[in-house]
């Protein structure tokens, strides 16, 4: 029997886990760790752009790509990719995008022997069962419109809508010399 239950009150949470510790020597219960298209694409929209790349490279190539490859694509190094792919896999565990035991889709192949003290990666790698999500993602994340940068973002020299047009607020780019008007003063400091 599959269970799936999204919207509950508290109090019928708190019931049915108590019902399910009543039989737990019945019940098997599992976690569904998988990745599937909505995850990856929850995953790909919180990595950074070279994170992002990252993971489109190593897609790109079948799921196996050489740490050589990688270091010449980012010049900076792999550790600012990497690190952001570890965060975002825990950022989706707290927020509770995907269960805690889920895998990292893109995992380190290490050279040299287990007796070797540190170890460079060699490769890096995505399982077969996760290419083909991980690919479908990609595409339907390129194919999102994205707006403009100047439609996202406000200006800074905006004056905010509830501000009355002539409210004291801060306009350097009006003062000749500049000053700052919200002392009292019109001094800077």
């Amino acid at each position: 029997m599959r269970i799936t239950i999204e919207g509950a009150s508290e109090e019928f949470e708190r019931k049915l886990l108590d019902l399910l510790a009543e039989h737990r020597d019945e019940l098997a219960v599992s976690v569904d760790t998988a990745w599937d298209v909505d995850r990856a694409m929850v995953f790909l929209n919180t990595l950074n752009e070279d994170a992002r790349l990252f993971v489109r490279l190593v897609v790109e190539s079948d799921g196996h790509l050489e740490a050589a490859v990688l270091r010449e694509a980012f010049p900076r190094g792999l550790r600012g990719p990497t690190v952001a792919l570890t965060y975002a896999l825990k950022r989706g565990v707290k927020h509770g995008w995907w269960p805690e035991g889920t895998e990292a889709p893109v995992t380190v192949v290490y050279g040299g022997g287990p007796q070797d003290g540190w170890r460079q990666a060699s490769a890096y790698e995505m399982s077969g069962e996760d290419l083909p999500v991980f690919r479908a993602a990609l595409a339907h994340y390129d194919a999102a419109p994205r707006p403009p940068w100047d439609m996202e973002a406000p200006s800074a020299f905006a004056v905010h809508p509830g501000w009355a047009a002539d409210a004291d607020v801060p306009n350097a780019l009006d003062d000749d010399p500049p000053t700052a008007p919200n002392f009292p003063d019109g001094a800077t400091r």
